[in-house]
């Protein structure tokens, strides 16, 4: 292998690292109050409106930054385990500073990764993203019920249009 090309595995390498770091990293944003009810619930529709395009039957969870249910709802014939599974994966959200993929991913990783595994409260699975209103982090959404990826595509669904 010629040095050109070391220099440019090298360089490349350390760039994959380097975002692997940046998605893991929590959000910088500081926690603010808490979504009202309100927004709470308009949060959980675009959400529920995506699994029932897709005929997912899901359950969604809507917290407050930390970890308070706000807003709960679950669609009919979702299965019953979910319901859980999605405020757990809200809280993790709102409280850790950023979405549950990132646990996912380092949990996914092994090695080091692992240590995820002794974090209490965390459910390293995708659908748990935080919730942003002007640039302050005020809760988080969970979606369970679909596979990891539906899941995070319902709440992230959501999460773009809290303002």
């Amino acid at each position: 292998m010629s040095r050109k090309s070391m220099v440019k595995m090298i360089v490349g390498l350390l760039a994959v690292f380097g975002a692997l770091g940046r998605v893991v990293a929590q959000m910088p944003n500081p926690y603010g109050a808490a979504i009202s009810v309100e927004n709470a619930k308009k949060a959980a529709a675009p959400a529920v409106a995506e699994a029932t395009k897709n005929h997912w039957t899901v359950a969604v969870a809507i917290v407050g930054p930390g970890g308070t249910l706000i807003y709960f709802e679950k669609m009919d014939n979702t299965q019953l385990g979910s319901a859980e599974v999605a405020i757990d994966k809200a809280r993790t959200a709102a409280r850790f500073k950023r979405p549950t993929k990132a646990f996912q991913d380092t949990l996914a990783g092994g090695g080091d990764g692992l240590r995820v595994l002794g974090l209490k409260g965390v459910v390293p699975i995708e659908g748990g993203i935080p919730l942003v209103m002007d640039g302050k982090i005020v809760g988080a959404i969970g979606v369970s019920g679909a596979t990891s990826a539906q899941d995070a595509q319902c709440a992230k669904a959501s999460a773009d249009t809290v303002k």
